[in-house]
Formats: structure tokens, sequence, C-alpha cells
């Protein structure tokens, strides 16, 4: 009874009538079905489950899911999401489009980057309100990154903790209104004939684009396959997504992708799943444990992420002192654990 279809009669009505259905892979926090109606079309069933929340809590992420997907419902031209159907707010069921994946393609990321832009250029200052702001660093995070480094025998110099309170000033999300999918990892992008279009939109919020642009540099943050991308690719999709939003905007890309960079290491939850983060200090665990999310360890996550900020704060007018500890840090860690692998290169991204 608990993967049976949720298809009442008010879907039924303003839908169609079901007639054959295929339960797919989903998170614990969704079920989700692939559907032939009676005149053979083909939707998306998705109902937002409990998955160890509250009730209000799973309310939220489908109110929250429904209103990503019909913001991005906006976008003129090839679509960038699939367009939300019907719903039925008491079973928490979306029905939207069935998209045709395409499946595995050596280049993925231009498509990807240039989804992503269109994506993010689709709200503005007018649609504040209607997502929640994105969430990033806090103070906390600031302190357990600098505990971190003292754990590891690092001495932190007082220009650190100063350009770090300067840091979570700059990525205020409040001045920003881009439509953030919450979680682009490879799965939640399908190729189509149109182009590449987002699903899973539970964690969509308002701020600035920079912080997923930021995925390709730092290692896919959100996602167990974290992913390295370098060289001629990264500068080819760095310069896609730029030139596209603001080919539609008019404007530059506001903020600097350093601060959007160095956000994500201090942030000890972007090291595991969803369902750990929020429960304990997870950069208070490296020096002691080493879990892995997927096939990845957390000190290869934090080495790369690490590399990362040193390698493009060299020069910075405002993390000079953050990214000299984050080259030292990287060092430190190598030579506590010298079998420490990098990431894993972006053409070797797992395809569903």
């Amino acid at each position: 009874m608990l993967n049976r279809l949720p298809f009442d009669e008010a879907l039924r009505s303003s839908v169609g009538i079901p007639k054959r259905s295929k339960l797919l892979d989903s998170s614990p926090r969704s079920r989700v079905w692939r559907v032939q109606l009676a005149d053979r079309s083909l939707v998306i069933v998705k109902q937002i489950t409990d998955g160890g929340d509250t009730g209000a809590d799973a309310d939220t992420r489908f109110a929250r899911e429904v209103a990503g997907l019909r913001l991005a419902g906006r976008a003129i031209g090839p679509a960038v999401a699939p367009a939300v159907l019907a719903t039925d707010l008491h079973t928490r069921v979306m029905v939207l489009d069935h998209l045709d994946d395409l499946g595995k393609t050596d280049d993925w990321m231009p498509g990807y980057a240039e989804s992503l832009a269109r994506l993010h250029a689709l709200t503005g200052p007018a649609d504040a309100g209607a997502l929640p702001a994105w969430s990033g660093p806090t103070g906390a995070d600031a302190e357990s990154f600098l505990t971190l480094a003292r754990a590891l025998d690092v001495s932190v110099p007082s220009a650190v903790i100063d350009e770090l309170a300067a840091l979570l000033d700059r990525l205020d999300p409040t001045p920003h209104h881009a439509l953030l999918h919450g979680d682009p990892c490879p799965g939640n992008d399908l190729r189509t004939t149109d182009g590449v279009r987002f699903v899973d939109f539970e964690r969509a919020s308002l701020g600035n684009g920079l912080v997923e642009l930021a995925y390709f540099r730092i290692g896919f943050p959100t996602c167990w396959c974290a992913m390295s991308v370098t060289a001629a690719p990264l500068a080819e999709v760095e310069d896609i997504y730029r030139t596209t939003w603001h080919g539609l905007t008019g404007r530059d890309v506001p903020g600097d992708l350093a601060d959007a960079c160095a956000g994500w290491l201090i942030q000890g939850d972007a090291l595991v799943e969803r369902a750990h983060r929020g429960t304990v200090d997870q950069l208070a665990r490296v020096p002691t444990d080493d879990f892995e999310w997927g096939h990845i360890s957390a000190r290869e996550r934090l080495v790369h992420r690490l590399g990362v900020v040193a390698d493009m704060t060299r020069d910075h007018d405002h993390l000079h002192a953050v990214g000299r500890l984050s080259s030292t840090l990287a060092v430190r860690l190598l030579e506590c654990w010298p079998k420490l692998r990098p990431l894993p290169a972006h053409d070797t991204r797992p395809w569903y």
C-alpha cells in the first residue's frame, strides 16, 4: 500500500486516467513513478514523503519544490525543468512532464552550464519571498574551520579571522535573487533534445548564482559523486555560464567566485549527505575519522577544496590570508594521510 500510485479523482480529471505505472528509484524523502496514461502519454508522479521529517517539514519541501518548478517554468525557449501539470497538496503529489533522457555523453558540461545560467536568470528582486533565501555558511562554520586548523597543529593568523567575518557578510544572499536549484548534481540534470533540464527542486532557493557555478571548481559539494574539473574544460563552462547570464540579463554575473568557493570550503555539512547535515560538527570529525560519502572520503573532498581556494586567492584582495591557510592545511592533510586520492575527473561522472 505504501507504494500504491497516489492518483485521486481530481488528478484523473485534470491529467488523465493512469493505465500503467512503474516505481522508480528515488531518495527516502520521496516516491516517484513513471505513469502511462490512457492516451498513451507519459507523466512523472512524485510524492514527497516524511522521510524521517515531521509532516510539517515534508509539507515545506513539497511547497518549495512546486514553487521552484513553477518559477523555472518561466523559461522562454527550451525549458530548464519539467512542467508542473497538476498538484495535490493533501497527499503532497505533483504530476510533471515526462522527460526523455538521452543518457551518457562525454561532453556534458557545456549544456549543463548554459541551462544553469538560464535557470538562475529567471528570477529577480520582484520574486523576493517566493522561495527561502539561500542558506550559506555561518559564524559557527567559520569557527569550526579554524578549530580544525588548530587541531591539525596549523596556526591561524588573526587576519584569517577578520577575512572570514568579512566573507560571511559578502555571502549574504539578501541582495541576490537568482533561482537556485539547491542540488544541481549528476542525476538531477537530464539531457533532452532541447538541452539540459533540471529535476528535484526540493532545496530550491533565491540567492547568488555563483554558489552553484562554484560546483565546477569546488567538486560538486552537495553530491556523492564529487568530481574535479580543471584547465580548458573549466574555463569553457565558466565562460558559457557568464556569457549566457549576460545575454539574458544585460549584466555581468554579480559577486566573486572565490568567495563562493571559500563559502563551500568552510561548511562541514558539505562533506556529508543531506540526511546527516545539521547533526554534528562534521569538520571536527576529520582529524580522527575519514568518513566516506559515496566512494570519496571527507579528507579527499577537503584537500580538493583547500587546493581550489588556495589557487584562487593567491592575489586576492580579501581572502589572501584564508588562501595561505588553505594551502598550509592541504599540505598538512597530505603529510598526515599521504594515501589520500585526488577527486575523479569530470569525465568519470556516473550516469543513471
